[in-house]
């Protein structure tokens, strides 16, 4: 008879974690910028078809890095919790801390349980009614949820992103300013990035019920000047 391999717990947990982490490196990033208005949202993305950022309810928007059935299939379960909530209860109580929890809960059972982590890491925003209440909240690929005030990214290389969102980031930036400042610190010195390849959407408290708005290319142009 032969007996099985031992693989300590940490190196088994430290193994998952470096085959997640290597998944996410390899798609593009994004970033979270709050605004004066809003929260702005900014994706490098070159499909016109697979979105990464989307609306998951009123006020409340659901972006993702990394492999797109996965966090796809997060987005899909996120909308289905936040309608049957609102249905039960009530439209208002349908908030981003609870949907980051129930993503989280799903990301760490997956990571601890299954063979194969999610390679995804996941944000969930919300626009407040005034400014005090935006939330974000970032979810790594271990159901870790990280809150955010100012700023968010997600995705590879996020290290160097977030130094130049902390070097552009002010109070107050209107959208436009907070939209360059998100594809600037996306693209880095050494590049461009093109209209085809964003993909940008805005949390916005003056877009009535209904906060979240996709920016199409030719109003993207506008802002980006």
């Amino acid at each position: 008879m032969t007996m099985p391999f031992y693989v300590a717990p940490e190196q088994v947990m430290k193994d998952r974690a470096d085959y997640a982490r290597k998944g996410i490196a390899r798609g593009r990033a994004l970033v979270a910028i709050r605004y004066v208005d809003g929260i702005a949202i900014v994706a490098e993305n070159p499909s016109e078809t697979l979105r990464k950022v989307s609306e998951i309810y009123d006020r409340i928007a659901f972006a993702g890095v990394g492999r797109y059935n996965e966090f796809d299939q997060l987005r899909v379960a996120g909308i289905r919790a936040a309608d049957l909530k609102g249905y039960q209860y009530s439209r208002d109580d349908v908030d981003a801390r609870t949907l980051a929890n129930q993503f989280a809960q799903i990301l760490g059972t997956v990571f601890t349980h299954e063979m194969k982590p999610m390679e995804v890491e996941i944000l969930v925003a919300e626009v407040g009614l005034e400014p005090d209440g935006d939330q974000m909240f970032h979810i790594l690929y271990d159901g870790t949820v990280v809150d955010q005030r100012d700023t968010a990214v997600l995705g590879g290389d996020a290290e160097a992103i977030s130094g130049r969102l902390a070097e552009g980031f002010a109070d107050g930036l209107a959208l436009a300013d907070a939209v360059r400042l998100g594809v600037a610190a996306l693209a880095g010195p050494d590049r461009e990035l093109t209209l085809a390849e964003l993909e940008v959407a805005t949390l916005s408290r003056g877009n009535g019920r209904r906060c979240f708005h996709r920016v199409a290319d030719d109003a993207l142009g506008d802002l980006l000047g």
